[in-house]
């Protein structure tokens, strides 16, 4: 049977427009206005966030564009963008919050779980640039375009307020504009803390204890530091550093943003360690040892332990290059105009002798003289008794410091290879002296400890019998006056689970400085920090010491002994 044909054309008879052609839904949005009132275009109601998705497909690349020129200070060219602009509507950004909500949002600000210290990763891309972090969650986010993830997480979790981690300007998202209220003063301090030269000048002088969002007390420059595995040989370093005034000083004041990471994130936790208006009673130092980490090929890790003093020894060299210090010139940076001195080392073949006594005597005739620069200055710890004492006791030897400096005299020798070795240090001393006592030998088959104790006044030591008399540059039978500043110690941890003889020994290293405004000592092990009195520290295992000359060599110091 034949259909029948239309009579009448079916418009007619409904009454209806023709169905207008399909066209992709891109199209549609490249060139009519999107609707206004939260429906799509073919009439169907569209949720704001499926909106604001469908905004993030269409432009994407160019909002990336835009925030990245806008980020460094610049704009696209005119033309250009309104060529784009015809092209396709991108969600526009508010300039400033609507009228009558300039607060909105900053009530869901949690300061208790922000934490600047750790590596400025995006926490989705991993990338580094161009980092914002939630003030909501403290999580870090890359960009804040619509395509990028901050703008992802504010739509998804609803969380609105966020802190670009290199500008320190907070924005609101996903309405994309800046917030200038003085309230979040707090948290742009405590992402890249900045001192006056005055407040610097009164570290020393009037210090005050401080309080942290969680009522817990802390002294500033006298706080905790995470160890996150087995990264206390490096806390204890920098804790050290922390405290050479100088040193201090010039990484608080200086800028170096043009300067190598290494010395900008130095700088960054020498502040935080600093900071008199920190959030929470610790730091972290995740940020500078995953620099490290890098630069020594993975030599200095924060899973690893190591020795303070390799670490010690690699990091000053380091920080002198990367402050513009010269591998050849002298005194050419911060760190060698502190810590540099200069040595003076006579050695002589040992010849075969018929008497044993005359082995380490020196002639007159073949002494080879050799002028050098130091930074850390090497004490030898006599040899530990091998057996019992008459008691059937092992008795910790002790020695004075005295005597171990005794090896700068320039006139004790000692036995180096083939040589005999003596050495003298010469005028001028640097302002700050690095001692490293050995307490570890290696050989092929062993490590040993000595647990031989030092004895040690805390200040009025006097250096001028280790250094070659010169009119010239000091007045001959002037002491030169050292007090101490910071002493790392090493403490020997039995494991309680290892059955291995030879390996029941883990490291344990802590730090002892001294409050200069108080005249009192810390001790820090970790995030443990507690005071100590200055006439026992001497009884632990002091592995580096850093004495500080005296400016006024007349002054007998204050304080005891």
């Amino acid at each position: 049977m034949a259909k029948r044909r239309a009579l009448e054309p079916l418009e007619d008879i409904m009454d209806a427009p023709s169905p207008a052609s399909k066209r992709s839904r891109v199209d549609d949005d490249m060139m009519s206005p999107e609707p206004t009132n939260g429906t799509h275009s073919n009439g169907h109601f569209m949720s704001p966030r499926l909106q604001d998705r469908e905004k993030l497909d269409i432009m994407g690349a160019y909002e990336e564009e835009h925030d990245e020129l806008e980020e460094a200070g610049a704009t696209p060219d005119a033309e250009e963008e309104d060529e784009e602009a015809s092209a396709m509507q991108a969600p526009k950004r508010q300039a400033a919050p609507t009228e009558g909500y300039t607060d909105l949002y900053l009530d869901t600000i949690d300061r208790k779980v922000l934490d600047f210290d750790f590596e400025k990763l995006c926490s989705v891309t991993l990338s580094n640039i161009n980092v914002y972090a939630c003030l909501v969650c403290g999580k870090y986010y890359q960009g804040r375009g619509p395509k990028s993830q901050a703008y992802f997480h504010a739509l998804e979790e609803g969380h609105h307020v966020y802190v670009n981690m290199e500008t320190k300007k907070v924005y609101v998202l996903p309405e994309g504009y800046e917030v200038l209220s003085k309230s979040l003063d707090d948290i742009k301090f405590v992402v890249d803390p900045r001192m006056s030269r005055e407040e610097v000048a009164r570290l020393d002088k009037e210090q005050k204890i401080c309080w942290d969002l969680l009522n817990r007390e802390y002294v500033p420059g006298f706080v905790g530091m995470n160890n996150i595995k087995a990264n206390d040989y490096f806390n204890v370093v920098i804790q050290a550093l922390a405290h050479v005034v100088p040193l201090r000083n010039y990484f608080m004041l200086e800028d170096l943003s043009a300067r190598p990471q290494l010395a900008q994130r130095f700088s960054t936790l020498v502040r935080k360690i600093w900071n008199p208006r920190a959030f929470k009673s610790h730091v972290s130092p995740h940020e500078l040892l995953q620099d490290i980490a890098l630069r020594s090929s993975k030599r200095f890790t924060l899973t690893d332990q190591s020795d303070p003093v390799d670490f010690l020894s690699w990091f000053l060299n380091h920080l002198h290059l990367a402050v513009g210090g010269s591998r050849t010139k002298p005194n050419s940076s911060i760190v060698q105009r502190v810590f540099q001195g200069t040595l003076k080392i006579e050695s002589q073949e040992i010849t075969a002798r018929a008497d044993a006594g005359d082995r380490l005597r020196f002639e007159d005739a073949a002494v080879k003289t050799e002028i050098t620069k130091f930074l850390i200055l090497t004490l030898d710890l006599p040899a530990a008794p091998l057996f019992q004492d008459a008691l059937e006791r092992n008795i910790i030897p002790q020695v004075p410091l005295i005597s171990i400096l005794n090896k700068y005299n320039g006139v004790q020798a000692q036995e180096k290879m083939k040589n005999r070795v003596r050495y003298r240090l010469q005028h001028p001393l640097p302002p700050y002296l690095l001692f490293h006592i050995k307490r570890f030998s290696k050989n092929k088959f062993v490590s040993e400890r000595n647990p031989t104790i030092v004895t040690f006044p805390t200040r009025s030591l006097d250096m001028s019998v280790y250094v070659e008399p010169n009119p010239k540059l000091y007045p001959p039978g002037e002491p030169v006056w050292y007090d101490l500043v910071a002493n790392i110690t090493h403490e020997a941890v039995k494991k309680k689970d290892d059955s291995v003889e030879g390996e029941q020994e883990t490291k344990v290293w802590r730090v002892q400085l001294r409050d200069r405004s108080r005249d009192e000592w810390w001790g820090v092990q970790d995030l443990f920090v507690e005071r100590e009195r200055g006439e026992t520290l001497f009884t632990k295992e002091s592995y580096v010491q850093v004495w500080e000359r005296r400016r006024n060599p007349n002054s007998k110091g204050k304080g005891k002994a």
